[in-house]
């Protein structure tokens, strides 16, 4: 009778083991926000529009690029939260008023 009692009561304890273990690994991964995306998406379309005008000017083909990747990533980021980043002012927006051409003011 005390083997009987022993064995489950380690059977209990490896269950309940189990069931923290996995508590506490679920608990603890790391979340992807979209707000946190769509930060990350729009700081490097910026830069690198800034980059690509100040390296190769600004109608080049990189800068074009780099302008048609903001734009997407403004999208991606008011459809997914509603809300977009204006690196160039530090700030989230809550309404759809961004204007594809912004970086036109800062190079002329």
């Amino acid at each position: 009778m005390i083997t009987r009692g022993w064995k489950m009561g380690l059977v209990r304890f490896a269950c309940a083991a189990t069931m923290l273990a996995g508590g506490v690994l679920l608990t603890g991964a790391p979340r992807a926000y979209a707000s946190d995306d769509c930060q990350q998406r729009l700081v490097h379309a910026d830069h690198e529009l800034d980059r690509a005008v100040e390296r190769h000017g600004y109608n080049s083909r990189q800068a074009d690029h780099w302008r048609h990747e903001l734009r997407e990533a403004r999208e991606w980021c008011w459809n997914h939260s509603h809300r977009w980043w204006n690196e160039h002012e530090h700030r989230w927006h809550d309404q759809r008023d961004w204007d594809d051409h912004d970086h036109d003011r800062d190079w002329h």
